[in-house]
């Protein structure tokens, strides 16, 4: 947060301030730049993509992993005032073209391993391939140039950044100057980063939460940054210990996939200190700072930065933070605020559809600068004034709140509205279970059947009576929340930023090979689903679809 009386700073500020840091800088594979060298390529970086401009938005699209190039691209597009659009490496086809021309982006830039995704497809922007011959003699010629950076201002536009499209096409985020320096000088701050720290870049560069809290921290603080092309769990301990990593950022399941690995005795022999990121799962942010040593800050974040939750220290264990400056949950169909929880003597939920809201900032937009060209959207978020997370949520009696889903895992059933969040915390309590989403299926009659994809752990056998005594014995779980069907999976499907996709999982239904359990009455009774089971011989998908 910015203090009263003190002005955002923009990239360009941080770039400069580095100018002249003999420090390192850059370290990825076995190739160093100081800071100083860092700086000067992002000059180069921006005599480049002034020479590549042409009429209209100086939009300049990236579709790297992350290479040194993505940073020296992204400093020289802040010292030119161009705007960065970071393309999805994971998006192919008509899916791409569609994000490149949305971004209305001028050139593309790319490498040998993707240039390839582009062939043949009318992107409507010039292509070039940064491991090409021409592109390093262009780059050649703009050595050595001079700093001159462009005048900008924190609400000037640096970046495109998509969302992870988990309930939808994605939408690029206008992410300002400010809204990217900004959180890097206030994580290096509270976080006491300086030269001496190494902070780690494996989450994918083309999404925000490794620019804010990876890229911008480790510029804001002069600490080096650590490339890793792509993240790799076998390979996370192996970096940091190689690198004298001491700050890593994460998003979704890393921290999983790294307790996966193999434990040995000295795990915790390594100079990691702190992990901050997001969506992290309540055992692993535990687990994981018990294995390794190390301090797991696990924090409310998005791509459009409309809302910071305060974390005071002393918060209940799965809480986001607190109710402060301006945050509220209200429902979202009234506007009303959601009354506090209520739980029964054995933890349950009472009051789900009363307390259960949306969560809000009702003091204005925060640092959501807007999706690009798209006032429909904007308008959906910011409401009456109100910044509209999208987000549900639930608060205690102290004002701690507790997320409960998005509101596109709002599940209606038998006229009650459940949130996924709590049913998967719930489920992941199993031994067997390591990964788990829950989300809804269409009622035979009206509303939706929760359904659950269930990843077990390495041999694990699924045993439906010892679920069904599994999920007798949970006295938080209420009868409307015990899944309908279960299907066992060897993976979910994810985003490129380790999002599940439930929109695909909602689609397939109970239609895929892989095997699907269900209980057809409110007995606690599993069975497997075959072609003669009830709800495939009366396809009730294919029926509400069509309605």
């Amino acid at each position: 947060m910015v203090a009263p009386g003190e002005t955002l700073p923009t990239v360009t500020d941080l770039l400069l301030a580095r100018a002249s840091d003999p420090n390192p800088g850059l370290v990825f594979e076995d190739n160093r730049w100081s800071w100083a060298d860092h700086v000067q390529e992002c000059a180069d970086r921006a005599a480049l993509l002034r020479s590549l401009r042409r009429p209209g938005p100086f939009h300049v699209g990236v579709l790297l992993d992350n290479v040194p190039e993505f940073s020296f691209l992204l400093g020289g597009a802040a010292l030119a005032g161009a705007v960065l659009v970071g393309l999805n490496t994971s998006r192919r086809g008509e899916a791409l073209v569609r994000d490149i021309t949305l971004a209305d982006c001028q050139v593309v830039l790319t490498d040998s391993r993707y240039v390839e995704l582009l062939q043949g497809l009318d992107v409507g922007a010039r292509v070039l391939d940064i491991d090409s011959a021409a592109w390093h003699v262009t780059a050649f010629r703009h050595q050595h140039s001079r700093l001159d950076p462009v005048p900008v201002t924190p609400d000037d536009l640096l970046m495109l950044i998509f969302t992870s499209g988990t309930s939808g096409e994605p939408k690029a985020v206008r992410c300002t100057h400010g809204k990217i320096a900004e959180p890097g000088r206030m994580l290096a701050e509270r976080f006491r980063l300086g030269s001496a720290d190494t902070a780690y870049l494996s989450m994918p560069m083309f999404h925000s939460n490794a620019i804010m809290a990876g890229w911008s921290v480790g510029l804001a603080a002069g600490a080096r940054l650590a490339l890793r092309r792509r993240f790799s769990a076998s390979g996370f301990l192996d970096d940091v210990r190689k690198f004298e990593v001491t700050y890593a950022n994460y998003v979704g399941k890393p921290l999983s996939y790294v307790l996966s690995t193999t434990r040995h005795e000295d795990d915790a022999d390594n100079p990691l200190r702190l992990m901050f990121g997001n969506e992290g799962a309540a055992p692993d942010v535990a687990a994981f700072a018990e294995r390794f040593g190390c301090q797991v800050v696990d924090a409310y974040g998005s791509t459009e930065g409309g809302i910071v939750v305060p974390r005071p220290p002393d918060m209940p264990a799965g809480a986001l933070g607190t109710l402060e400056g301006g945050l509220a949950v209200l429902d979202p169909v009234t506007g009303r605020p959601c009354p506090p929880a209520e739980f029964d003597a054995g933890g349950r939920f009472v009051n789900a559809d009363e307390a259960v809201g949306e969560l809000v900032n009702t003091t204005g937009g925060g640092m959501f600068a807007g999706y690009y060209d798209d006032p429909d959207s904007d308008a959906d978020r910011l409401r009456d004034g109100m910044f509209w997370s999208g987000d549900l949520v639930y608060r205690d009696a102290d004002d701690f709140v507790f997320f409960v889903g998005r509101s596109c895992e709002w599940l209606r059933v038998d006229g009650e509205n459940l949130g996924a969040g709590p049913i998967e915390r719930i489920l992941l309590r199993h031994p067997d279970v390591v990964e788990v989403a829950v989300y809804g299926v269409p009622d035979q009659e009206v509303g939706d059947q929760v359904m659950a994809a269930l990843v077990l752990r390495g041999e694990a056998v699924f045993d439906p009576e010892g679920f069904a005594l599994f999920l007798a014995s949970q006295a938080d779980l209420g009868p409307k929340q015990v899944p309908r069907f279960v299907r066992l999976t060897p993976r979910l499907p994810r985003t490129a930023t380790y999002k599940v996709l439930k929109r695909t999982l909602n689609a397939q239904r109970w239609r895929t090979p892989e095997p699907v359990w269900w209980r057809e009455g409110a007995e606690l009774r599993f069975e497997p689903l075959t072609p003669s089971s009830d709800p495939i011989r009366l396809d009730w998908g294919a029926r509400s679809v069509r309605r």
